[in-house]
């Protein structure tokens, strides 16, 4: 795909003032995009405006043609795709906005005609503007995909090429902080690589020389060479990709609210209005009856909740990316989570000081003075640690890291060496083995030829998990799995922490989506980040993005995205989910009730036409005023 981002009349270049460059188009205002994206709506407000002009005009009659015609034609248009829907077994809203169309004009009246297609037109392109057609293409997935490779020449110089033209066998240089682009082979010496994005491992993984590469993951600070074992098309990388794809367009579209209620209140209102015809003797009972048998509650209140939900939950911080999700949200019975970055924060911590020979604070801080010179992600830890206690850490101009292996750092007074055991053990005696539990780490330290202790790391519980999966729980959410790729004994640690029963650890992409659709207990929310949790964020009904940090990939793939680094924030998707369909029923429920009522009356002839047409807009106003409740935030679980 082309990064090229080519200015368009609707979105020019700009320059740092934010004014159109020279030469560039404005762009269009605001109405001429409504024009274009929804005719029907558009054209119903000119057919509205040249209405009243009629009507002041004094030309009744010509008003009463243009109106009368215009909603026939949109009635007769919208019939065409009603009777597709039946015979596909679809029976929808359409049915009762043709009859309420038709009735209206039978009647005369031809103002409430003009309403009831500008709340049948209206109603989806709100519904459509509320959804804000904010689900893109996997545009960052495919962006961060290389494009081109380093092939290394015989003579030892390099080609950039496309990267669909590496062959297996070729050499590749992958230089610091690339991608790799194809499934390899590790030629030089220990490297390290970032595979967050492929296994949702935090801590940066070490290889050595003649291991696999998989494509998909960062290089470390260091170039390496690896020698290609597949193709582009092969490599797994791409494998994600194309399984992101499929997982997208396999999914079932969501039934509009509304449409569950119109079909029952149709078949009611047309008996009713039939039964007033028969008993009275009087035709025009049909047509009072139907008049105040208005569509527009179900046509219009559902979108203007979903559009309220929306928007708390973007004030929230939660993107959610279409109406539907939010109705989705309500119904989830099952959620599964990734543990690396999602339960876990994804930054190692500090979490004890083991000291053999120093005191537990000069320890740290000569562990950090040391770590400062080292790029691992333990190091930047230690540091950071050292300096939140207030420890002042020493300097040097001799210090040197080894590569996936640890640092050494001459002070003045001290030599130390920091890292993984053996390392240290090379030059330092007594150095013992420490005992950690499942998803620790131990950092060894040795202090001039001495064992010092060992500082104990681990990728911590988010706090606010416990209390999340607990809200979840409170709301119906009744099961909670745990997917990840990570081992087995560190995912069920922090399952236990976190009150997680079901497990699924060391698991693949596909894996993942597999276990997804055996879960029995629908609706399944899935909450990840990282690119290798885009597949079954794509497949399951409910994909949820930590994307504060996640990768976009992740972000692209998912219905909704957490823009803060919150897990709670998932309890709070679900809240206002489920808060935005109870308003939405609660309004349709609004209008259904006193159009029933209304129409009742109308039976008996105690409202005429006429009245009927305006009592129908209090109808409207009350479901409308309900629905509009979605925009506050409503009372929040503690």
């Amino acid at each position: 795909m082309d990064d090229s981002r080519t200015p368009t009349v609707d979105t020019p270049a700009v320059g740092h003032n934010g004014t159109p460059l020279a030469g560039d188009t404005p762009p269009r205002p605001l109405l001429s995009l409504a024009l274009r994206r929804y005719p029907v709506v558009a054209l119903t407000i000119l057919v509205g405006l040249a209405v009243t002009i009629l009507l002041l005009s004094g030309a009744d009659s010509a008003a009463r043609w243009v109106a009368s015609i215009f909603a026939l034609a949109v009635a007769a248009h919208q019939s065409i795709g009603m009777v597709r829907d039946i015979m596909r077994g679809h029976w929808g809203i359409d049915i009762l906005a043709v009859t309420a169309i038709v009735a209206t004009v039978s009647v005369g009246e031809y103002i409430a005609s003009l309403i009831v297609v500008l709340m049948l037109t209206g109603g989806a392109a709100l519904e459509d503007y509320a959804a804000g057609r904010a689900t893109k293409e996997l545009t960052s997935l495919l962006e961060r995909a290389p494009r081109t490779a380093h092939l290394e020449n015989e003579d030892g110089s390099t080609t950039e090429v496309p990267i669909d033209s590496v062959e297996i066998g070729d050499t590749l240089l992958v230089r610091p902080s690339e991608v790799v682009p194809v499934d390899g082979l590790l030629l030089s010496g220990a490297a390290i690589f970032d595979e967050s994005a492929l296994t949702g491992e935090s801590l940066p993984v070490e290889h050595e020389t003649g291991s696999p590469v998989p494509s998909g993951v960062l290089n470390g600070p260091s170039a390496v060479r690896i020698r290609a074992t597949a193709r582009e098309e092969d490599s797994q990388y791409s494998r994600i990709i194309a399984l992101v794809r499929e997982a997208s367009s396999s999914r079932a579209p969501v039934v509009r609210l509304a449409d569950r209620y119109a079909v029952p209140f149709t078949v009611f209102s047309l008996l009713l209005a039939a039964a007033a015809w028969y008993l009275s003797g009087d035709p025009s009972r049909f047509a009072e009856v139907l008049v105040v048998a208005t569509p527009c509650p179900l046509l219009i209140a559902a979108p203007v909740a979903f559009l309220g939900g929306m928007s708390q939950s973007a004030k929230a911080g939660i993107i959610v990316k279409g109406a539907g999700t939010l109705e989705q949200l309500s119904r989830v019975k099952t959620a599964a989570f990734d543990k690396t970055g999602t339960l876990t924060g994804g930054e190692p911590t500090l979490e004890e000081i083991r000291s053999a020979s120093l005191d537990p604070l000069e320890l740290l801080a000569l562990a950090a003075s040391a770590e400062q010179y080292s790029s691992h992600v333990l190091a930047a830890a230690v540091v950071a640690e050292a300096l939140d206690r207030g420890l002042s850490l020493k300097t040097t101009d001799n210090a040197t890291e080894h590569a996936t292996h640890g640092v050494t750092a001459l002070f003045a007074d001290r030599r130390v060496l920091v890292g993984k055991q053996s390392f240290v053990a090379e030059e330092t005696a007594g150095v013992q083995a420490t005992q950690i539990v499942a998803g620790q780490m131990a950092v060894y330290v040795g202090v001039d030829g001495k064992f010092a202790g060992t500082l104990i790391m681990r990728d911590p519980v988010r706090p606010e998990a416990p209390a999340t999966l607990a809200a979840l729980r409170e709301m119906g959410v009744s099961e909670m799995v745990m997917l990840t790729g990570d081992a087995e004994a560190t995912a069920q640690f922090i399952a236990k922490e976190v009150g997680i029963t079901q497990v699924w650890a060391e698991l693949l992409p596909e894996d993942k989506v597999r276990l997804v659709h055996e879960l029995p207990q629908r609706q399944v929310m899935m909450v990840g980040d990282g690119v290798n949790d885009a597949p079954v964020l794509a497949a399951s009904d409910v994909g949820i993005a930590m994307g504060a940090k996640g990768s976009t990939a992740a972000s692209e793939s998912a219905d909704v995205v957490i823009l803060h680094d919150d897990l709670g924030k998932v309890a709070e998707a679900v809240r206002l989910g489920r808060r935005t369909i109870r308003i939405a029923i609660q309004s349709i429920w609004i209008g259904i009730i006193l159009s029933v009522g209304l129409m009742i009356v109308a039976a008996t002839g105690k409202i005429p036409a006429v009245a009927g047409a305006l009592s129908q807009e209090f109808v409207d106003l009350a479901a409308i005023l309900n629905a509009l409740r979605a925009l506050s935030p409503g009372k929040k679980r503690r």
